[in-house]
């Protein structure tokens, strides 16, 4: 499978197998057959609730702990510096490992000191409880903020991205300062195959719809897809996604569709437009 790179040391597989909102004995199940299957890239989150889960999946399987990347992140809650060490902890003890490969803050916190999270996150890393760091749901000016004010070490960024939202500008800056972007909800919760063009494309080439959609993200320079599947039939789908090939038509009729379809917006999110 290939792999997406920064200067600095991250190095993940272009597709990954999303946890949420997967628990207890189904996460291990799919966690492990994802493993069998070829996948080498998981993600998690305190959030989620199945680290644990997780964690057993990967002592179950017999793949080496260093041929998997595990990404995992800590809730906006708990980025006061404590807090976000003993969240870390608690991670690597759930998960079963000493290091995780990619430590996200899963969310802008609220009425929070960035710059004490930010330096935090970065101690972490050179501590070597995480191999690399990030930031998930950072709208462009507070990742603007993070890199060029604070200037952070960062490798990647995660967000919800599809055929259906456009991310260019956050896109343009990350490749702009060597982050690869990892897009979750990359189907848009099934809407994205729903779509009659996305469709239409995939009858031209004898593919599924969400294969279509998943291509079209694995098609971008520096961006990986993280999409949710626990049955052996669509994690293999997802996988053979990356055999599909798209020609500039097929191109042409995805830019055409709506591209502010955002699917994932809690009311603690930030604001996008930042």
């Amino acid at each position: 499978m290939r792999r997406l790179t920064t200067h600095n040391g991250l190095d993940l597989p272009c597709i990954g197998l999303g946890t949420w909102p997967m628990t207890g004995t189904e996460c291990t199940h799919a966690v492990r057959q994802a493993l069998e299957l070829g996948y080498r890239h998981i993600d998690t989150a305190t959030a989620y609730d199945n680290e644990s889960a997780v964690g057993q999946a990967l002592r179950d399987s017999d793949v080496p702990r260093e041929q998997i990347h595990l990404t995992t992140k800590v809730w906006w809650d708990r980025l006061e510096p404590k807090a976000m060490r003993q969240s870390l902890e608690d991670s690597l003890r759930a998960l079963g490992t000493d290091q995780v490969d990619l430590f996200h803050i899963h969310w802008p916190g609220k009425d929070w000191d960035l710059a004490r999270s930010i330096e935090t996150l970065v101690a972490l890393r050179d501590e070597g409880k995480a191999r690399s760091i990030g930031v998930a749901n950072f709208p462009l000016g507070l990742l603007r903020q993070v890199i060029e004010t604070l200037g952070a070490p960062l490798s990647a960024i995660q967000v919800e991205y599809h055929v259906l939202l456009d991310q260019q500008p956050l896109l343009d800056y990350a490749r702009s300062h060597d982050l690869l972007l990892t897009a979750y909800t990359p189907l848009a919760r099934g809407q994205a195959a729903q779509q009659p063009v996305i469709q239409s494309i995939a009858r031209k080439h004898g593919v599924l719809p969400s294969q279509v959609a998943l291509q079209w993200l694995l098609d971008q320079d520096g961006v990986a897809v993280i999409p949710k599947a626990s049955s052996r039939e669509n994690q293999l789908a997802n996988l053979a996604a990356l055999e599909v090939r798209l020609d500039d038509e097929d191109r042409a009729l995805i830019a055409g569709l709506p591209k502010d379809q955002r699917v994932v917006s809690p009311d603690f999110a930030p604001d996008w437009n930042s």
